[in-house]
């Protein structure tokens, strides 16, 4: 028994101990009254910081798009771009010797109306393989004429036959401001006219995609979701003014996924303006060779000594034939600073502002040279060295049915109807490249060769898609 009473007291002295000890901690570790907030580092120095009361509203009740998007949509088209890819054989076209089929491919993209009497502008890249281009509006279908394209900008202009189209207003990507809300409308995966948001991320990115001997790339850069189909498509601001022709995005898997390009609607102005009066873009070269003024050519080029920062661009080399950059007395390593009274900090900002001037403009250019400022007068020529307008010269291809016209493979034949090429089944726009294994250059020289010629006849040339196509038949005068 007096065991038992052992164990109970020692428990209850334990528990009693215990309980003190946990009393005596916590009132030891409790806060103090009279300090409510307890901080323990206390700054010293002059650091300081400014809270700033909300003055407006949220960012989202202030920003609606809904009429930027009300006066875009009606001037956005949706375009079909189809070709012929080829001739497939079935099993009884082998077995009893026929001639096979032409399989047809559609592609898809958007255009942006222009002028109310039908010119619509489109990618290039949307319409260089087309034999027949359909614009579809307002739930009709247009045949589409191709006026011109510019594959060193990616534009091209189409023209249907209609005259009260609510064409876009144009607005100034020069006075885009990165940060700036832009809006852009187009029909990706076949959808019409879908709206994406999204804000100017950069301006005058050059990310080398347009494929031409003479590239202007100077894109507006913007995390508005762009996708397949939107190619073509307006880049508006938020008062629904046109400030670029949606082009082109970077990504690994095809669609969007934060970085897409805009080419500048002041540039497009001039090549659309041109293509229409011209049928081509008269385009002004200064004959040199330019390049990034950046710390990796100063090493290179040993220019530490000529300057004290990195504005401008670098002269690489000046043409040894006849060019505007000759005449005024450039040297390779002049660093040009402006161009009139734009300053000039990257060569996609130089490409820019060279596209907006045509053959025989004078320009003020302004230059380092050894570190001395200079200010030199030229006058811009054409890819010909002289300053006359670049005109596009049509051919009647006579007994073969088609126009032609000179370009830089060889021969291409358009407008086909009933003659010769029709019978062959030679596609629109097909570029002979050689005749009897003579390399074509001059269209008159196909009209006479079709004209005089008697006897077997092999053609070599490409379509629109770029795909060898030979034709071998016999010709009877």
């Amino acid at each position: 028994m007096k065991t038992l009473q052992t164990i109970v007291i020692a428990f209850i002295a334990g528990v009693a101990g215990a309980y003190s000890l946990f009393y005596f901690q916590s009132k030891k570790a409790a806060p103090q009254e009279t300090n409510k907030y307890v901080t323990d580092y206390q700054p010293t120095g002059d650091f300081k910081t400014t809270v700033v009361a909300p003055s407006c509203a949220p960012l989202a009740d202030n920003v609606d798009f809904s009429n930027a998007a009300s006066k875009t949509t009606p001037s956005v088209v949706y375009i079909n771009s189809i070709s012929q890819s080829g001739t497939s054989f079935s099993y009884w076209d082998l077995m009893f010797g026929g001639g096979g089929t032409q399989q047809t491919q559609v592609s898809s993209g958007s255009g942006v109306i222009f002028s109310q009497d039908g010119y619509i502008v489109t990618n290039n890249h949307v319409v260089e393989s087309a034999e027949k281009i359909q614009v579809i509006f307002n739930k009709k279908s247009y045949d589409a004429e191709l006026i011109g394209t510019d594959p060193s900008t990616d534009l091209a202009v189409l023209k249907i036959k209609e005259s009260t189209l609510p064409a876009i207003a144009l607005g100034s990507s020069k006075n885009l401001s990165v940060g700036e809300w832009v809006v852009a409308v187009g029909n990706p995966f076949s959808l019409s006219s879908t709206v994406t948001v999204g804000i100017v991320s950069a301006k005058g990115r050059r990310i080398n995609i347009v494929e031409d001997k003479f590239p202007i790339e100077s894109f507006i850069q913007t995390d508005a979701a762009i996708n397949p189909g939107n190619s073509g498509g307006a880049l508006v601001n938020k008062n629904g003014e046109l400030v670029g022709i949606n082009t082109a995005i970077l990504s690994r898997t095809g669609s969007y996924t934060g970085y897409a390009f805009a080419v500048p609607v002041d540039i497009a102005k001039k090549v659309v303006g041109d293509i229409i009066k011209y049928g081509i873009v008269q385009k002004s070269f200064l004959g040199a060779e330019i390049t990034e003024y950046d710390f990796q050519n100063e090493a290179k080029y040993n220019l530490a000594a000529t300057s004290n920062n990195f504005n401008g661009v670098l002269v690489e080399d000046v043409s040894k034939a006849i060019s505007a950059a000759k005449n005024s007395g450039l040297k390779p390593l002049d660093i040009i600073t402006k161009i009139d009274t734009d300053e000039i900090n990257s060569k996609s900002a130089f490409e820019e502002e060279i596209s907006y001037h045509s053959p025989g403009d004078v320009i003020n250019i302004t230059y380092l040279r050894d570190g001395k400022p200079h200010t030199v007068a030229l006058t811009l020529l054409n890819k010909n060295g002289d300053t006359k307008l670049i005109k596009r010269k049509f051919f009647d291809g006579g007994v073969i049915g088609a126009t032609l016209e000179e370009v830089d493979f060889g021969v291409k034949a358009f407008k086909i109807k009933d003659g010769l090429f029709k019978k062959l089944g030679v596609p629109e726009n097909y570029t002979i490249v050689y005749i009897n294994r003579q390399r074509v250059k001059n269209p008159q020289d196909v009209i006479e060769f079709f004209t005089s010629y008697k006897g077997n006849v092999f053609i070599q040339g490409i379509n629109s898609s770029k795909q060898e196509i030979p034709f071998s038949f016999y010709l009877q005068q």
